[in-house]
């Protein structure tokens, strides 16, 4: 069956970065920025991570969103419901310093926007643990906007995480393909690939790879940009 869709991750993929200086970054600004309203740097970070697993956990009864703040009252108490808008002021301020420990391709962009214009129906299938403002604040930073696809995901419009392939047959979903028409591009050796068990073909960009669990890359169709479209006959 001919490839119909194209859903692409974000983070290592369209936006080059070294995960770990990522998540440094952003810690390290949402708790200065928490601890001018009595929230201890540690105590929140901690939550943070456990609302984060709770998600990862989450198997489609509650959205990610609802999943994550549940834990957040349970840990922090019900004071975080009423200080949600700080959280919503970081990521309209202080969270655009993160992109300095970002990288930039113009091929990601570039790539996108020919799949695209080739008659390609794109997504964008990032992991979908923050919210809605902040996945198209870091798509900002790979030189795209959220109008460039047809679909996107958010921790308020999903109730599954990758790797669990109900992610990926959700997505599919809402594009109204199947999955075998579909073709899931990522950096994640275990997070992106696991679509290949839904019959979606799979590209793995190698330029930031994550194999936490040292897998024989050579399984999977993989390279650069450049090879991403080699392998879509676009160049």
């Amino acid at each position: 069956m001919s490839i119909k869709a194209v859903l692409f991750d974000l983070d290592g993929t369209l936006l080059p970065m070294k995960q770990e200086e990522f998540v440094k970054a952003y810690f390290g600004l949402l708790s200065k920025r928490l601890a001018n309203f009595g929230y201890d740097p540690k105590e929140l970070v901690s939550a943070i991570w456990a609302g984060t697993k709770d998600m990862m956990k989450n198997t489609g009864e509650n959205t990610n969103e609802e999943v994550f703040w549940k834990r957040l009252t349970e840990v922090l108490g019900e004071r975080c419901i009423a200080d949600q808008k700080l959280f919503d002021d970081y990521y309209h301020n202080e969270y655009h310093a993160v992109r300095d420990v970002c990288g930039f391709n113009p091929k990601a962009a570039e790539s996108v926007k020919k799949i695209k214009s080739s008659g390609y129906r794109v997504a964008l299938a990032t992991q979908p643990i923050f919210p809605s403002i902040a996945t198209e604040t870091r798509l900002s930073w790979a030189g795209l906007d959220i109008s460039d696809f047809e679909v996107y995901t958010s921790y308020e419009n999903i109730s599954f995480c990758k790797p669990n392939p109900e992610y990926y047959k959700e997505v599919a979903r809402r594009m109204g393909v199947s999955p075998e028409e579909c073709l899931m591009v990522g950096n994640d050796v275990s997070d992106d690939m696991v679509a290949e068990k839904l019959g979606m073909k799979v590209f793995l960009l190698t330029d930031c790879l994550i194999n936490n669990e040292n897998a024989d890359i050579s399984q999977y169709p993989h390279g650069n940009f450049d090879e991403l479209l080699s392998y879509l006959n676009l160049k």
